[in-house]
C-alpha cells in the first residue's frame, strides 16, 4: 500500500467516525431536550391537534416535523354535523394515509381513523364477548342494520332475540323488519372481517331470557279486544293456533267464520298470516282466545233483513234434538232455524221424530227472530193458522206483481182479476153460509117452541 492510499484511507475513517459521533451526539442533544423524532408510517392512527381550518382542508399537527392536512375527499367524507364542531387546538384523531405526497405533504384522514378505531373496538368486543347497547339503523332482505360506532353491523334474522323473532309477520323485508328500526338493541359481536368490511353482531346471543318470560312479558302488553297480525303454526280439528307477537293464540272453529265449518283446513293452512281480534286472555293459564270472524262483516243480518215475523218460508231439517228440530231455510246465507218441538204439530209429540226427519223438505212459519243471539224461530203447525190468514194474502199479490205478462200486463193485475172473483165467490159462500146458519137456528127455535107448548097442554 502506497502512502498516498493508507492516508485516503485514514481519511474516511475519520469522517464515519465524525458522522458517527455527529448522529450520536444530535440524538443525545434531542434526547436531553425531551425532544423526539417520530417519523409516522402509512396505516397507522395518531392522535393530533387541529392547528388550522379552512373551507377545504384541515391541518395537523401530530408531532412529526411538519404537519399533516386532511383535503380533497377525505375533508369531504367528514359528516357536516361533526366538522361544525372541529376548532383550533382540538385533538382528533387521524389516520396517516402516506407519509409524504409529492408535494411532500402528511396525508390524514380523520373517517378512517375513526373506522379503524371502530373496527379495534369490535376486535375486541368479540375476544371478550361482552354485548354493547345500539339503535336499529335499519334493515335488508336478511336481517337488521345496526351500527357500531362508525361502522356498520348485520344481524342476521335467525340471530334476532326470541321474543323479536317471533314477533316477525309479513312476506317482504318492509313487511318483516321496518317496525323495529329506531328501537334500542343489545347485540354481541359474533363475526369481524375487516378484509370484507363484515361485521357480524348477534341479538340472540346477548339475550338472557327464557321463552316463559318473554311470553309473560308479551301478554301483559296485551287488552282484550286489540286487532292483531299474527301467522297460523298450527291445525286442529277445534280450531287453528295464531301467533301474535311472540304467544300463541287460538281461533276456535267457530269464530273462523261466519259460514259453518267442518275443520280449519278448508279456509286456512300454516303459514298463512291473518289479522285477528283477541276476545279473551287468561293471562294465569297462559291461554289466548282470538277471533277471525269479529273482523268479518256480519252477513247474517244482511241476510235476515228482509224476513219478518209470521212470514211462510221453506227450509230442510238438518238435525235433530230432544227439544226440537233444525232447519236449513232454502234462502242465500244457509240460514238456520229452529222449530221447537212445542211448534212441530197441534197434537203433544214427546220427540220430533214422530213427526219429521232429516231430510225432509217443509214450509214453516217464522215466529221469532232474535237479532242479538242470531236465533230464526219456526213453527209448522202454525202454517195454515187463520192469524195469518191476511198477511199471507197480501203476501201472495206482492209476489205475483214482482212479474210481468207479455203483454205489458202485470201478473199482478191478472191475478186482482182472479183474486176479485175468489173474493166475490167467497163472500157469496160465507153469505150462504150465514143464511142456512139462520134457518138452522130459526128451525130449532121453532122446533124448541113445539116442544115447550107439548109439555105445557100435557
Amino acid at each position: 500500500m502506497s502512502d498516498n492510499d493508507a492516508a485516503k484511507l485514514q481519511e474516511n475513517n475519520q469522517e464515519q467516525e465524525q458522522e458517527v459521533t455527529m448522529e450520536t451526539l444530535m440524538g443525545e442533544y434531542f434526547d436531553a431536550d425531551g425532544v423526539n423524532i417520530d417519523i409516522p408510517t402509512a396505516g397507522e392512527i395518531r392522535d393530533g391537534i387541529i392547528a388550522s381550518l379552512s373551507d377545504n382542508q384541515i391541518l395537523v399537527s401530530i408531532g412529526a416535523k411538519s404537519e399533516g392536512i386532511i383535503a380533497g375527499k377525505e375533508f369531504d367524507a367528514i359528516p357536516k354535523d361533526i366538522l361544525a364542531t372541529f376548532e383550533e387546538g382540538k385533538a382528533i384523531p387521524v389516520y396517516v394515509i402516506t407519509p409524504e405526497d409529492h408535494e411532500g405533504n402528511l396525508i390524514l384522514s380523520f373517517v378512517r381513523a375513526v373506522e379503524e378505531q371502530s373496527w379495534l373496538e369490535a376486535e375486541e368486543l368479540l375476544k371478550s364477548s361482552e354485548s354493547f347497547d345500539s339503535i336499529v339503523a335499519g334493515y335488508n332482505k336478511g336481517g337488521l342494520i345496526v351500527p357500531l360506532s362508525t361502522i356498520r353491523g348485520f344481524i342476521p334474522a335467525s340471530q334476532l332475540g326470541l321474543s323479536r323473532r317471533l314477533g316477525i309477520t309479513g312476506g317482504t323485508p318492509e313487511e318483516k323488519f321496518k317496525e323495529f328500526v329506531g328501537q334500542p338493541i343489545k347485540v354481541c359481536v359474533v363475526e369481524v372481517d375487516r378484509q370484507r368490511q363484515r361485521l357480524i353482531l348477534s341479538e340472540r346471543a346477548a339475550s338472557t331470557e327464557t321463552r316463559d318470560q318473554i311470553r309473560d312479558k308479551i301478554l301483559e302488553e296485551l287488552n282484550e279486544g286489540d286487532v292483531r297480525k299474527g301467522r297460523v303454526t298450527s291445525l286442529a280439528d277445534f280450531g287453528a293456533f295464531v301467533n301474535i307477537g311472540g304467544v300463541d293464540g287460538l281461533v276456535h272453529l267457530s269464530e273462523l267464520s261466519w259460514d259453518r265449518l267442518d275443520n280449519p283446513n278448508q279456509m286456512l293452512k300454516v303459514g298463512d298470516e291473518i289479522e285477528v281480534k283477541i276476545i279473551s286472555i287468561d293471562r294465569e293459564r297462559r291461554r289466548i282466545g282470538l277471533s277471525r270472524r269479529a273482523l268479518l262483516g256480519n252477513p247474517w243480518h244482511e241476510h235476515v233483513k228482509n224476513l219478518k215475523k209470521g212470514q211462510l218460508v221453506e227450509g230442510e231439517i238438518t238435525r235433530l234434538t230432544n227439544f226440537g228440530a233444525f232447519v236449513k231455510l232454502n234462502m242465500p246465507g244457509d240460514l238456520e232455524g229452529l222449530i221447537h218441538i212445542s211448534e212441530l204439530s197441534e197434537e203433544r209429540v214427546d220427540h220430533p221424530k214422530q213427526v219429521v226427519k232429516p231430510g225432509d223438505v217443509v214450509t214453516l212459519r217464522i215466529i221469532n227472530i232474535e237479532e242479538a243471539d242470531q236465533r230464526i224461530g219456526l213453527s209448522r203447525r202454525r202454517v195454515d193458522s187463520a192469524a195469518y190468514a191476511d198477511m199471507d194474502w197480501k203476501s201472495l199479490v206482492a209476489d205475483f206483481n214482482l212479474g210481468a205478462s207479455e203483454e205489458g200486463e202485470t201478473i199482478g193485475d191478472i191475478v186482482d182479476e182472479e183474486i176479485v172473483e175468489s173474493v166475490e165467490e167467497a163472500q157469496e159462500t160465507a153469505a150462504e153460509e150465514t143464511v142456512n146458519v139462520d134457518n138452522t137456528e130459526e128451525v130449532d127455535n121453532t122446533k124448541e117452541v113445539n116442544e115447550t107448548k107439548d109439555v105445557d097442554e100435557k
